[in-house]
């Protein structure tokens, strides 16, 4: 399993938004996603004080899936396990930063 698989906690510490129309080209269910502005969209349950990505499944810090992995948006495919905005997102949430040797 991968650290990823493990974690989450990028997809429940941050408000994904990305341009409105990568929604139809990423084939992203209508129910998935909500209007944030006239030309930014992000994924549902992300744009709240405690945000979580409807498409997680599991428990953060625990196990995790992507129910939309194959279709997810840019910023999803933009963080990479132990990058800044990854070990930002694991900090919000209480867990420890990942490493080098974690990977």
């Amino acid at each position: 399993m991968s650290v990823c698989q493990q974690c989450g906690a990028c997809c429940a510490a941050f408000r994904v938004s990305f341009y409105w129309a990568e929604a139809p080209q990423r084939e992203l269910p209508p129910a998935m996603i909500e209007k944030v502005s006239p030309h930014l969209a992000c994924m549902a349950g992300t744009n709240q004080s405690e945000p979580r990505c409807r498409a997680l499944s599991g428990v953060v810090g625990q196990q995790v899936e992507c129910l939309l992995y194959s279709s997810r948006p840019s910023p999803c495919r933009e963080v990479t396990s132990g990058d800044e905005r990854c070990n930002t997102a694991r900090a919000r949430l209480g867990l420890p930063a990942i490493t080098l040797h974690d990977i």
